[in-house]
């Protein structure tokens, strides 16, 4: 059988290993010049610019992957574990905390922000654990066809263990009383798209990720990941083409028979898998009788943010940056409600910053920075230029401000890359930087499926389908994908 995948990323990656493994003829079509997709890559004049960070966690997912297509992750990536983990600042800068993957690391930082938090987080990563590996186990890997799929048995009796109906704030406040813990067990939900309010309390798994597994970086940023798979995919005659955009899906009696390309150009296929954009997909390459999730679908959905990316080549170092650093804004209710309520430009917005060249060389000149500048900023706005500068200036000074040294007058190269960009370069509904948010609505059974209700032969994988955001649950989609071909 013919296997046509429409665009780049982890998702698709994985679903071109796991179906070239069974044997199927896999030809993947990348709209833009790259195959890497968010993880494409910027070179110039020695300083590399990737466009994603290095946040690599949850090791044993991508082993699980790895595992499952016949290969193991030391033979092509080298892992460094970081040390610490990440640094935050609180208060404008005033208060600083250096976390590590081992609690007692912690102890004397965590005590000095509440008293007793380190025993009680102990037993908080505990329950995490546990969480983690029941979800790891019974939820995560597993296709959803119906409500009976996720309402068995085993999840009646176990599900209530991952308290699915209620929220990561309320759960954290039960255990932490400073606002500055409460923020550090929350924080991994940037990674999942969602508010603290409405990510149902299942998510507090992230807490054991972050510390039970730590925070690793692949030599040569997120893009070796990206390029190990391609190469693992050649290995079993995986066809890639770039510069090749697909402006629609041709169908013929409810049955997917192939691609049209923008040149006008069709080429026939008896199964095609889509990791572009969903709603893309859905709306734009689908005619209309053949849209599970037509317009009136995403409408009614919560995004995941977008995000205010600057890309900085910087001479000279900048001492108080680790490899991860977060700032938090103070009112980290108004910056969420900026964020998914009133949609505006935050005014007070945590951000993340990446500075790679604190850990690899290669990404830089000698003696120079490369920063990766995120602040997560509503999806569907708009702004001027002169206002994207404005906001580019805005986060800046707010950074030199929390760290307390100034670099603006050092930079050598920068791009700014936003809501626009997202939407311009990969058609992101509303300019997401993520897809669909992990809210209660729309976690398992609640995403859309990985196959089309109305046309056959066609599939998804990627973050908009289960098991959601991030590279690690992206490559479980496409085993997912896999399985249902067997």
């Amino acid at each position: 059988m013919k296997t046509c995948i429409i665009w780049s990323w982890f998702g698709w990656l994985a679903a071109a290993i796991v179906l070239a493994k069974k044997w199927q003829q896999v030809t993947v079509y990348e709209k833009n010049e790259q195959l890497w997709g968010r993880a494409s890559v910027r070179e110039k004049d020695g300083f590399r610019r990737d466009m994603w960070p290095s946040w690599y966690l949850m090791p044993d997912a991508f082993k699980m992957f790895f595992d499952a297509v016949g290969e193991k992750v030391e033979d092509h990536l080298s892992l460094a574990k970081l040390t610490p983990s990440y640094k935050v600042f609180f208060h404008g800068g005033k208060t600083t905390v250096d976390v590590y993957d081992e609690l007692e690391k912690n102890r004397e930082t965590f005590e000095k922000l509440e008293p007793g938090s380190t025993d009680v987080l102990a037993d908080y990563i505990a329950k995490s654990k546990y969480q983690y590996e029941l979800a790891m186990r019974d939820f995560v890997p597993k296709n959803y066809d119906s409500i009976f799929d996720f309402f068995t048995r085993r999840t009646m009796t176990e599900g209530y263990k991952l308290h699915v109906f209620e929220n990561m704030q309320t759960y954290a406040e039960r255990y932490f009383k400073t606002v500055e813990m409460q923020k550090i067990v929350q924080y991994p939900l940037v990674f999942l798209g969602t508010a603290p309010q409405d990510a149902p309390a299942l998510y507090n798994i992230m807490t054991y990720v972050d510390f039970g597994m730590g925070v690793w970086y692949p030599q040569w940023w997120i893009n070796e990941v990206i390029q190990s798979l391609v190469r693992i995919a050649k290995k079993h005659g995986v066809i890639f083409h770039t510069d090749a955009e697909i402006k629609k899906i041709i169908v013929d009696k409810w049955q997917a028979k192939g691609v049209e390309f923008s040149t006008g150009e069709i080429i026939d296929y008896d199964t095609v898998v889509s990791n572009a954009d969903m709603q893309w997909t859905e709306t734009k390459m689908l005619d209309s009788q053949y849209q599970t999730y037509p317009a009136s679908y995403w409408e009614k959905k919560v995004m995941a943010p977008s995000g205010f990316v600057l890309y900085l080549w910087v001479k000279g170092k900048i001492k108080n940056l680790d490899h991860h650093t977060l700032i938090f804004a103070d009112d980290w209710g108004k910056n969420f409600g900026e964020i998914f309520g009133s949609h505006v430009p935050p005014s007070d917005p945590s951000l993340y910053i990446c500075c790679p060249s604190k850990t690899d060389p290669s990404v830089a000149p000698e003696w120079d920075e490369n920063l990766f500048i995120l602040v997560p900023f509503p999806a569907g706005i708009t702004m001027t230029d002169a206002e994207v500068q404005k906001y580019r200036d805005k986060t800046i000074a707010l950074v030199e401000k929390t760290i307390g040294e100034t670099f603006s007058d050092r930079i050598v190269v920068e791009r700014i890359f936003w809501n626009k960009d997202f939407s311009d370069r990969y058609h992101a509904y509303k300019g997401t930087a993520l897809g669909l948010a992990h809210t209660l609505k729309q976690t398992a059974i609640f995403r859309p499926n990985n196959v089309s209700k109305k046309v056959k032969g066609l599939y998804y994988v990627g973050w908009y389908t289960n098991p959601g955001i991030g590279m690690p649950m992206c490559l479980i989609s496409g085993l997912l994908v896999g399985k249902r071909f067997e």
